[in-house]
């Protein structure tokens, strides 16, 4: 009797799920420490693009370890586009939750300025784009919020106590359509 390429699958996911709990908490604490916070911002995104240009944006390295995705803003200034590739944490309602943790600097990342600038944005998951809509996660949620990002990523909000500022969390809403700016058009 023969094994279906379905039930392959199903066993690889079954596999991958306990494979990947172990592997984030063996990694969670490694970054948080100082050395992956001054390495990683550099070492980590040039990585993600080669990644992303052999797979022709279908593949990033951090979706390995947790949902990713790529962020497709406008530029707060410049108003051009800009990429960067994100952890998210999926909310229980169709939306993602991101968090301008920029690896606990002291500065919030530009593109969590670029969403307070043009909500309207783009989002890369898994190969497949679509357009959201950005908000700022409001005080009164942001606790719930951490709580969801943590049980994905256990500790992640290290970075917000030791940045010693509030990070933005927002949440991408998925949207049909943009009315206005120039990502209405896509």
């Amino acid at each position: 009797m023969g094994v279906s390429t379905g039930q392959v699958s199903e066993i690889a996911q079954r596999i991958a799920k306990p494979l990947r709990r172990l592997l984030r908490l063996l990694l969670a604490p490694l970054t948080r420490t100082r050395l992956f916070r001054a390495a990683g911002p550099r070492l980590l995104p040039p990585i993600e693009r080669v990644f992303a240009a052999l797979s022709g944006g279908r593949v990033q390295l951090s979706a390995v370890l947790v949902p990713s995705l790529v962020l497709h803003t406008t530029g707060a200034k410049s108003g051009l586009t800009r990429d960067v590739p994100l952890m998210y944490t999926p909310d229980g309602q169709g939306r993602a939750i991101v968090a301008g943790t920029n690896f606990a600097g002291e500065h919030h990342p530009a593109w969590t300025t670029n969403l307070l600038a043009h909500p309207d944005a783009a989002i890369t998951v898994r190969g497949k784009r679509m357009l959201v809509n950005a908000s700022l996660i409001p005080g009164q949620e942001r606790d719930a919020a951490w709580a969801r990002i943590e049980s994905q990523w256990p500790g992640y909000r290290a970075y917000e106590r030791e940045s010693h500022r509030t990070v933005r969390l927002f949440r991408l809403q998925p949207v049909r359509s943009h009315t206005t700016g120039p990502a209405a058009t896509e």
